[in-house]
């Protein structure tokens, strides 16, 4: 007899209360252990897209001087108008037009992310390299982007600027608090 003949035969699709239950009970439990790794994975990605911002800005500032035939500076700001020396955070890259000064670029760290610097600012020439104040030395300077937390445990990224033009990162192998 076919299926057409059979008045009285149902076919019932559908999950009964108890293998929803179970499938919900196995998904709660692969989410929670894959939460910490996925935390880790996105404050990394974050320390490193902040000290890859760092590092445009520098590599922009020094495309601004040559092109420009003009010292570049690129400095940390709390007014986003002047130089004002505290926390690369929050920075600013300016050159000289004409009497006054031209801000070029106004760049901030995201969220709780901090930056620190060894320099006081960084000021490219229009060769292309960067010269410590005091004298004709090409400049070295050391960055450092921070996330505090232990998620991921190398929570520090270290920026370079060596001989003043040579930029790298490179994370940080001490962890736990920003500097």
């Amino acid at each position: 007899m076919s299926e057409r003949a059979r008045p009285h035969a149902r076919v019932e699709g559908g999950f009964t209360l108890i293998e929803l239950v179970i499938t919900l009970a196995v998904l709660a439990i692969i989410v929670t252990l894959a939460l910490p790794a996925f935390t880790a994975l996105i404050n990394g990605n974050r320390l490193t897209a902040q000290a890859n911002e760092l590092v445009a800005d520098l590599q922009s500032a020094r495309m601004e001087a040559i092109k420009r035939n003009r010292p570049v500076t690129l400095c940390p700001s709390a007014d986003n108008v002047t130089c004002s020396g505290g926390d690369w955070g929050n920075r600013i890259m300016m050159a000289p037009a004409g009497a006054g000064v031209e801000v070029i670029r106004i760049s901030a760290a995201k969220g709780v992310l901090s930056v620190t610097g060894d320099a006081g600012s960084v000021v490219f020439r229009p060769d292309g390299f960067a010269r410590a104040a005091a004298g004709g030395a090409l400049l070295d300077a050391q960055f450092a982007v921070c996330l505090p937390t232990t998620a991921p445990a190398n929570n520090v990224r270290q920026v370079t600027l060596a001989a003043g033009s040579r930029i790298a990162t490179e994370p940080d192998s001490t962890a736990g608090v920003c500097p």
